[in-house]
């Protein structure tokens, strides 16, 4: 289902004001998670059966997910955050689908600029660590040096050799200026997703602690802490983030 029509929708498949009442939760709240698609689950034959009780019922053999225990949990990941912060814990973010590029690097802010993988996982990122963080320091140097007009000195086919270099490094390496050191907790959206399981394979190898959004395809078993919603659409993806920062800002 498309993102326009998991918004125009969403709210049908809930009676917003009985379920707000019934548990006491803010309707206006209830209806925003609605239209941004949050409760989109995958299809039934997808699921982890350790993601059940996180199950609202099913539409279509699709899996709608229980926004009250989305809203909860919410709350909690934002107190595991707000209490690691305060203990000067540290922190990467690791969302590489195009619907989670915008809401990856707001958490990052958030969170003091923490090192963040928009584009693509690199294995060994955090097992081979000592190697890659030395490509880091370099592809910032060169980074550093032609935007100080370092260069100048070269001839054209030089300079545009150097430019394409920290160009395609750029892709590997953008986010992860500050990453000078394995951190303490990942935060990863949709840990499933290929190569976000490398991902989290490292962080387990190291005893990071995990976090993060998932959905009805994901395991809750390998997570510290998690958010039970639709980690595959914009909307969903942006709409829980936003509320994670809020609740970690306030």
């Amino acid at each position: 289902m498309s993102e326009n029509e998991e918004k125009n929708n969403g709210s049908a498949l809930f009676d917003i004001q009985s379920l707000a009442s019934e548990v006491g939760v803010d309707e206006v709240v209830l209806t925003e998670m609605a239209k941004a698609g949050v409760f989109y689950g995958h299809k039934k034959s997808r699921k982890d059966p350790q993601f059940d009780e996180y199950i609202y019922g099913l539409r279509n053999g699709v899996a709608i997910i229980d926004l009250v225990k989305t809203i909860k949990a919410i709350d909690i990941v934002a107190g595991f955050i707000k209490s690691s912060l305060a203990e000067k814990k540290t922190f990467m973010i690791v969302g590489t689908q195009a619907a989670s590029r915008n809401a990856v690097i707001k958490l990052s802010e958030a969170l003091g600029n923490a090192p963040y993988v928009v584009n693509r996982w690199i294995g060994g990122l955090i097992t081979n660590f000592g190697i890659v963080g030395k490509r880091i320091d370099y592809f910032k140097k060169r980074k550093l040096d032609l935007e100080q007009g370092k260069f100048e000195g070269y001839t054209k086919k030089e300079k545009l050799l150097i430019s394409r270099e920290v160009e395609k490094m750029g892709i590997l390496f953008t986010g992860l200026e500050n990453f000078t050191k394995i951190p303490d907790i990942m935060f990863v959206i949709d840990p499933s997703l290929k190569g976000h399981s490398t991902a989290v394979h490292e962080a387990t190898l190291h005893k990071m602690k995990l976090v993060g959004i998932i959905d009805n395809d994901d395991n809750p078993g390998q997570m510290t802490y998690f958010i039970p919603a639709n980690d595959h659409s914009k909307a969903s993806v942006e709409w829980v983030i936003n509320a994670l920062v809020d609740k970690i800002k306030s």
